[in-house]
């Protein structure tokens, strides 16, 4: 019983090590530049109305505050270059990411709690993940 856990746990283990590091070969750039900030919101193709509230108050934060200083990307998850975008940065299903060279920022709950309700802290989120990257 002891040889089955321990050789359950090694390939638990050995697969979450794996994970999203087949689709990058060696002399790929990154993704952005250090010094670059993107804002990527991933969705289906499918969307409530809190989907499509988190897209538009985020799209409208990022170009109130930065303007063309950081891009915001939208990708569909089930279109060809959704898929593709969202290997390239990481992201597992819809999500709201702000990214800048290697560092990625998960801001997807703030995103779905805030859009709606209160768009301005949702604002103010994006704000100081943002600004700490620039």
């Amino acid at each position: 019983m002891l040889k089955i856990l321990s050789l359950f746990a090694l390939l638990i283990g050995l697969s979450s090590a794996c994970t999203g590091q087949g689709n990058k070969s060696n002399n790929e750039s990154s993704v952005n530049q250090a010094d670059e900030v993107t804002v990527y919101y991933f969705h289906n193709t499918r969307r409530c109305a809190t989907c499509k509230a988190v897209e538009a108050e985020s799209e409208k934060a990022v170009q109130e505050l930065y303007g063309d200083k950081v891009a915001f990307e939208v990708y569909n998850l089930e279109s060809d270059a959704g898929e593709k975008k969202a290997n390239e940065v990481g992201a597992s299903g819809q999500s709201l990411l702000i990214v800048s060279g290697d560092e990625k920022i998960n801001i997807t709950n703030e995103g779905f709690m805030h859009a709606r309700n209160n768009p301005e802290k949702l604002k103010q989120i994006i704000k100081g993940k943002i600004e700490s990257l620039l």
